[in-house]
């Protein structure tokens, strides 16, 4: 068992890691549950196909509102703070929504109201989240940590999580999310237990607004960082246009119920578990440079084959490779941006790096719902693949800059 742990988490990254990684990892379960719940509560009450991307769109829309401020609180207050409070104010809202379910007074207002109140409780807890690896452990580390981190997530949040909400949802709808409640609230205890080392401030803070502009002046001066936030934004926005219509792509398309659609985003987190055990021998063998290329080509293969395909099986190999593929993508840009990022800018720079995301998402869901309600399910498959395809050779020869950046 030592041995074991030893490999999975090495000593030298220390016990504050562990304790931080057994919380993320906790809390991702809980939202891999509601990752298939969730949306099938939403179809459950409605069926609009623009009000079920609304749903996921609900919960990327703080980010936009908020996302900057977020990032400037993390830099000014004790990040362990922010996280136990954010996390618990989560778990009340979706505690209310299972109470609203079991008494019947749950609509598809009350649901939406509730994705919304749970995007902004996410937007602190993530964004100051996000900072603490790189106050945990030595830079030579943190590949493996980030490593670590996205096994948790695609084996909690994409394996794991989704068919055990499916299936709990099929046994009652508030159960998923009673689970969910149970799942913060232990990650909550398991955070409080992380020391982190103090963060340099100055003694007399600035306005927040002059230290988002700092964060957004850093940013925007360090190339490699502003081109990786352009292109995170872009392949989100093509990205989350059908995957927020993908519990309607899989009923309507493919013929798959509520548990088949559980199973197709598993396959996603069983490809990433593939990747987990393969990407260090990709990175010892290949430049950040040229994974960087296949992983965002491969991208662009995926969503014309799942454009093409009726095919439930041909649609869960290819999610499968999604999965190996998306876990390359986000160990690699997350380390080079925690790099290339000084600590006391963590929470500023990566707000926005985070905005760029979540604010792609937003984009793509609302295009996702309107393009299905006019053209169909596959539409925005279609969209997709031709976003995607103009984003990558555009950016192509500058993937070479933004996979070696380094610290200042």
């Amino acid at each position: 068992m030592r041995r074991l742990v030893e490999a999975i988490v090495p000593a030298r990254m220390g016990v504050p890691f562990r304790w931080m990684l057994a919380s993320s990892w906790t809390s991702n379960l809980g939202d891999g549950i509601a990752l298939a719940a969730g949306p099938l509560l939403v179809a459950s009450q409605t069926d609009s196909a623009t009000l079920v991307a609304l749903a996921a769109l609900l919960q990327r829309l703080p980010w936009l509102l908020l996302g900057l401020w977020a990032g400037a609180l993390a830099d000014r207050v004790d990040r362990r703070r922010i996280i136990i409070v954010a996390n618990a104010l989560r778990a009340v809202v979706v505690a209310v929504l299972c109470v609203a379910i079991t008494t019947g007074t749950a609509n598809v207002v009350v649901v939406l109201a509730a994705m919304l109140l749970m995007g902004v409780a996410e937007v602190f807890a993530d964004t100051t989240s996000q900072t603490l690896l790189p106050m945990l452990v030595d830079k030579r580390d943190l590949g493996t940590g980030n490593a670590r981190l996205q096994a948790g997530f695609l084996t909690g949040n994409q394996l794991a999580g989704p068919p055990v909400g499916a299936f709990l949802f099929a046994l009652g709808a508030a159960w998923p999310f009673g689970v969910q409640v149970l799942c913060v609230l232990l990650a909550i205890v398991l955070i409080s237990r992380v020391s982190l080392p103090p963060v340099p401030r100055p003694e007399t803070p600035a306005p927040a607004r002059r230290e988002i502009l700092e964060g957004l002046r850093w940013l925007w001066t360090h190339p490699p960082v502003r081109t990786l936030a352009i292109v995170i934004f872009m392949f989100n926005a093509t990205w989350a246009a059908p995957w927020g219509v993908l519990v309607l792509y899989s009923r309507d398309r493919l013929d798959m119920g509520p548990v088949g659609y559980g199973l197709l985003i598993t396959a996603t987190g069983v490809g990433g578990v593939l990747g987990t055990l393969v990407y260090g021998r990709l990175e010892r063998r290949f430049s950040l440079a040229t994974l960087m290329k296949v992983v965002l080509s491969m991208e662009v293969a995926f969503h014309l084959v799942l454009a093409l395909t009726t095919s439930a099986w041909v649609a869960m190999a290819t999610v499968f490779v999604f999965g190996v593929y998306t876990f390359v993508w986000g160990t690699v840009s997350n380390t080079v941006r925690q790099r290339a990022v000084p600590t006391q800018l963590q929470g500023r720079v990566g707000s926005v790096y985070l905005i760029g995301l979540f604010g792609g998402m937003v984009v793509g869901n609302a295009l996702g719902g309107v393009l299905t309600d006019l053209w169909g399910v596959t539409a925005p498959f279609w969209f997709a693949f031709v976003g995607a395809g103009v984003t990558l050779a555009v950016v192509w020869r500058q993937l070479d800059s933004i996979a070696h950046a380094e610290a200042d």
